[in-house]
């Protein structure tokens, strides 16, 4: 039986909901940034780099415990030939010309988990992954999981 206060309590979850999702997509990045390469050489040869292999990755939203659906944070760990993994994910404010960044596996906290694998074999670049993530952002239109199902494309 649907309660009377059904119509006011349903949309004032959904409200919360969306502001819990809102914000944890906002606060990711942040505009602090910290740099596991910053010297221009590094970064091209990051960038030039041949992917052997990627895990398409998905964890709970900060400060959730849960992931349900598109209610997730998404992105593609790269395998290249020297064995290094680098995350390639994007989100609002993450990085400063562009919103998809590359940061080194090892910050990846465990709540991580693959969905899918893709041998590549160096057919693709690093570069090839961080152009299909794209440059802008936007929670509706342009958010993480839009920019990882290009980069798995």
């Amino acid at each position: 039986m649907i309660s009377t206060r059904t119509p006011i309590i349903l949309p004032a979850l959904l409200a919360i909901l969306v502001l819990q999702v809102e914000s944890s997509f906002l606060g990711g990045g942040g505009g602090s940034y910290s740099y596991d390469l910053s010297k221009r050489s590094d970064l091209t040869k990051l960038y030039n780099s041949k992917v052997l292999e990627a895990d398409r990755m998905r964890r709970p939203l900060e400060g959730m415990s849960f992931q349900l659906g598109l209610i997730s944070h998404s992105g593609v760990r790269v395998t290249l030939a020297d064995g290094t993994q680098w995350l390639v994910h994007k989100g609002d404010r993450y990085g400063i010309s562009s919103q998809t960044v590359v940061v080194d596996a090892r910050h990846m906290s465990r709540d991580w988990k693959i969905v899918e694998t893709k041998n590549f074999r160096g057919s693709k670049t690093v570069s090839d992954f961080v152009k299909a993530g794209g440059t802008d952002y936007s929670l509706i239109f342009d958010n993480c999981h839009d920019g990882a199902g290009r980069m798995w494309d």
